[in-house]
């Protein structure tokens, strides 16, 4: 009963039943007071009780808060009103308003159960004070009964289908916002990805170029010649350079790539995989791997996997990274649902094997899927590895 927690039809609704309280303990006093009766004082005294009761429950705390007191000082109301009852006929249309009241305050295994027992003090009331007997003095207080319970009934359930799509909405917008963010933030990684990528490309192979170019240059040149320290200027300001431009490819790289190597980022993305028991295995000599290969190798890693956790129903999957002369190799196996892949979503919303795709052949290497439904599913990556660059006779640069 606490008017903060009403929406406004609710307060519209509350409203009414005070108005409709007052209306008819007004009438019943009025009514005793200009009928013939000789008990009108016990029955103006029973009503203005009843009012003071019925008044004091929005004020009182303890009514207002707890379904406890709610429920207590709904008993003495209709205690009160019993009394009421044996008092005057005329207290059987009280019984419409307290159908709502008890619909409102009590749970409805003893809301129900009350208002059919309202409903017979009602009518028991009418017979016992000799009124005459027709239908309407048994219709009416089932019918107000069945009204009461039909309107409480039917609003609560659009109240809760209201509140229902109300969460609803919420949660649609919070997912929203939350899409939102995570495109936001997977746009700044391809775009850190895209620069490093870029450079290590342009800029660095340029600069390693530049620098074999020299040394060629410095290595035809007659001794003593006054362009040699010109020459061995120019081949350490390139490589400077050089390390300048690798330290921004670095900074570029994925986070996970920052604090080591491409394995140990492997291992933590199997020790994090929520549900799932996931084994890194590294297998050949370790190489040094240029950053976008890694970059590629561990943004593919974490799609599939995170593919597996969302869609495979696997228990169990293994990452495999291989050293080998001329290639890496990375590869993901599960035991999961399986699937079809000539019958497998092209978009986003599938499981991302374009983008894979697409993530190895860039770098001119090669992405297969092996998958069946049932038998689990097996990504392999296979990357070139970039030829060493010569070391000249005089030394590396």
């Amino acid at each position: 009963m606490d008017p903060r927690s009403l929406t406004p039809v609710l307060r519209v609704l509350r409203l009414c039943l005070h108005l409709l309280m007052a209306g008819l303990l007004v009438l019943v006093a009025a009514r005793a007071l200009a009928g013939p009766t000789t008990g009108a004082g016990a029955v103006v005294t029973a009503a203005v009780v009843m009012a003071v009761v019925y008044g004091a429950g929005p004020v009182v705390p303890a009514v207002r808060d707890t379904r406890a007191g709610a429920a207590l000082w709904l008993g003495v109301l209709c205690a009160v009103w019993l009394v009421l009852l044996a008092l005057s006929p005329d207290a059987l249309w009280l019984a419409f308003p307290l159908y709502f009241l008890q619909l409102h305050l009590l749970p409805t295994r003893w809301a129900l159960p009350a208002v059919a027992l309202t409903a017979g003090a009602a009518i028991a009331s009418y017979v016992r004070h000799g009124q005459p007997l027709n239908p309407g003095a048994f219709i009416g207080p089932i019918l107000g009964a069945a009204v009461a319970v039909a309107t409480v009934i039917g609003y609560q359930t659009l109240y809760r289908e209201s509140e229902r799509r109300r969460r609803l909405i919420e949660e649609l917008i919070a997912t929203r916002a939350e899409l939102a963010e995570a495109e936001r933030a997977a746009g700044t990684l391809a775009e850190r990805e895209r620069l490093a990528r870029e450079i290590h490309d342009t800029l660095a192979q340029g600069l390693s170029s530049i620098q074999l170019l020299l040394r060629a240059a410095q290595r035809a040149l007659p001794d003593g010649s006054p362009a040699a320290p010109h020459i061995e200027q120019a081949r350490a300001a390139a490589q400077d350079n050089l390390a300048e431009a690798r330290r921004f490819v670095r900074a570029l790289s994925p986070p996970d790539l920052e604090s080591g190597s491409l394995a140990a980022a492997l291992e933590r993305l199997c020790a994090t995989a929520p549900g799932l028991t996931a084994r890194f295995t590294e297998s050949g000599t370790p190489a040094e791997l240029p950053t976008p290969y890694e970059v590629a190798l561990l943004r593919i890693a974490q799609s599939a996997l995170a593919n597996t956790v969302r869609h495979a129903g696997a228990r169990r999957a293994e990452i495999t990274l291989s050293f080998m002369d001329t290639a890496v190799a990375l590869d993901i196996v599960d035991d999961g649902h399986g699937f079809d892949p000539a019958s497998a979503p092209s978009g986003d919303g599938g499981f991302g094997l374009p983008a894979m795709r697409s993530r190895a052949e860039s770098l001119g290497g090669t992405f297969t899927v092996e998958s069946a439904p049932g038998q689990g599913t097996a990504i392999a990556i296979t990357l070139p590895l970039p030829l060493p660059l010569p070391v000249p006779m005089g030394g590396a640069a």
